[in-house]
Parts: C-alpha cells; structure tokens; sequence
C-alpha cells in the first residue's frame, strides 16, 4: 500500500498516535503483487514529459507512482493509464513535504514549471520547486535509498558563449532577468543534487535536457514547435522573434524518454547531456512546419524575447560514451509523428 501526508497532516497525527493516510490510497491496499518489480517515482508525471515517462516505465513492467499536483500537468495526459495495479496517481504539491510508505527504487524528479509562459506566470512557485520541492525529494530518495535522476535543463547554460555546449562549460546566465527564476531554480537543484550525492550519499544522475517535442503539448505553452504547429495549422501568421537567425535542437519525445531511463539505471552522478544535436535556426523549423502542415501562413517577425538564447545545442559525446545513447528520430519525422499522434484538433487548441 501507498501512504502519503503532508507535514501539517503528520504533525497533527503525532498528538493521536496515529499516521495521516492520504483519502485516495486505501484503495490500493492488498494490490500490489508478491512478484518484486521496481518501483519508480515520478515528479510532474502528468506534464508532457512526465506522462511518456510513466508509459515507458510500465512498458517495462515497473510500478510508477506518478506524483502532481497539475498546476501545469494535466490528467488528460495519464487518463489512457488502466493499470490501477502498478500505477497510482497522487496529487500533492511537493513544495511541501510529503512521504510515501513502501519501498522505492527510482526517484526521476521532473516536476517544474517549463516553459516561458509557465514560469513568467508563476516565478515564486518555480523557485520553489526548484528548492524546496528538489529538497523533499531528494530527502524522500535518502529514506528510500533509491536511484535519484534530477531533469535539469539546458538552459542552466544560459546564452552560451561556448558551441556547442559540453557538461563542463558552467554557463552564460542572468540571475536577475526574466528566465532567470527557471534558469537558477535549475541550477540551485542541481547544487542541491550534488550535495545530497557528496554529504549524504545520496545514488544521485542529472540530465540536461535540451528542446523535446512530441504529443501532449500544450498549444500555448510559448515553445517553439507547439507554437508554430498551432499556428500553421489554423493557417494564421507564424510568429519568428528576431530575424530567426538563432539556433535551436530539437529532440523527439522517445528519444528522450530512453535516454532518461539510461541515466537513471546507470552508475553515473555527474551531469550529462540528453538532446538532438542537429541544429535548426528557427527560421528553418518554422519553414519546414509550414511545408509538413500545407499551411497558407505567413511567416511574420516580432522583437526577440529578453535574455533569448542565440544557440543551443548539446555535446552528447558522454551520453554515447556513457549510455551508448544517441537520438534516432529526425526533426521532420519527429514532427510527422507529433501531428499524427495528437492531432490537428489538439494541437490548435482554443483560444489563449
């Protein structure tokens, strides 16, 4: 069985001697099978990462427990799961501490705020993942002794002055610009991930994840793709900022997903890199999204966002050393999948 409070909830269940059991687990009591599988916690299980963690996971034949409290998660995304069996959804908010009553094997830590539109709107929530919501998980992986994998990003590089960018280059970022509560949250969790690794002993992995795309994302979540697609496919003006001449890669989904897995099951504690290194302006993408979709758009241009990356694209040299990982989907097919799988209908979305 599942058991999980909150720290007011476990602080009053000290005065009767008896611990909080969160409403929605009792259902979960005598399910779980005698044959040991690992199980595998998932942080923003029900975001757009999250979520295909959670099916490669029971791909394989683990439990997942999918932790989110979807603020930026959406049950859509994990609705398609039937196997009450090995998966459970618990929304909590993990800003506050919270606590899991059976044994554990894998910690993968993606819950935050990701995009431009998500940490603009909600910059104290995003550093507060990024703190206290790393700090309890990580806390909850010490209790367990488990496998913890933090999804760090590549935009703890900032605006790179280095190209492309290796784990070892530190990083271009501004603290005090508008990105820099996602910037920061990213690599204070990554501080506090090593931490945890060199004083507590902590089996801790880091993955810089750089651009995904795939089914499930939002339509007006300010990325890239999901932005355009949405766009070409109503027809309507496609939004380049600047003059497109900057630099993005772009990995599809499963290639992800795989790499994550590889990381979180490896020996490895240091950083490393997870991403596509074909290298796009955006020009080219928004280019080669209108020829896919058939769109009558036109292609209109708008002042660069503060603080926008003028490249990105990672060194993956250690992952293929490492993890013997390499991305095998190509950008025009990932986006061939991406509109096959989700849909045009998803994917325009309503209004903003």
């Amino acid at each position: 069985m599942i058991w999980i409070a909150r720290a007011r909830a476990r602080r009053s269940a000290r005065g009767s001697g008896r611990a909080s059991v969160h409403p929605a687990l009792g259902r979960l009591r005598a399910r779980v099978s005698s044959a040991r599988v690992a199980t595998c916690l998932v942080t923003g299980g029900a975001g757009f990462l999250g979520s295909h963690l959670c099916d490669e996971l029971l791909a394989r034949s683990n439990r997942v427990i999918c932790v989110d409290n979807l603020e930026t998660g959406s049950l859509a995304n994990i609705e398609h799961i039937r196997d009450r069996e090995r998966f459970m959804h618990l929304n909590v908010d993990i800003i506050e501490p919270y606590f899991v009553d059976e044994s554990v094997d894998y910690v993968y830590h993606l819950a935050s705020p990701a995009s431009p539109i998500d940490y603009l709107r909600l910059p104290l929530h995003t550093l507060k993942v990024g703190s206290y919501g790393t700090h309890h998980t990580l806390g909850l992986a010490k209790a367990k002794r488990a496998r913890f994998l933090l999804a760090s990003t590549s935009e703890v590089y900032g605006d790179p002055q280095v190209h492309p960018q290796p784990e070892t280059y530190w990083g271009h970022v501004n603290p005090i610009g508008p990105r820099g509560v996602y910037d920061e949250a990213k690599r204070y969790a990554e501080a506090l991930t090593m931490a945890y690794h060199r004083q507590q002993g902590v089996d801790t992995a880091i993955a810089r994840i750089f651009n995904t795309f795939g089914a499930r994302m939002r339509p007006h979540d300010g990325r890239a793709i999901p932005t355009f697609l949405r766009q070409a496919l109503a027809n309507r003006p496609m939004t380049v900022f600047g003059d497109g001449s900057q630099t993005r890669s772009f990995c599809y989904v499963s290639d992800l997903i795989r790499g994550l897995i590889a990381l979180g099951e490896s020996p490895h504690h240091d950083p490393v890199n997870i991403g596509n290194p074909d290298e796009f302006t955006l020009l080219e993408l928004a280019e080669t999204v209108k020829e896919l979709t058939e769109s009558s758009s036109e292609i209109v241009y708008e002042a660069l966002p503060v603080d926008d990356p003028k490249q990105r694209k990672p060194d993956i040299t250690l992952a293929q050393e490492l993890l013997g990982w390499s991305p095998e989907v190509s950008l025009r097919e990932g986006l061939r999948r991406t509109i096959e799988q989700a849909g045009a209908a998803m994917l325009v979305g309503g209004s903003s």
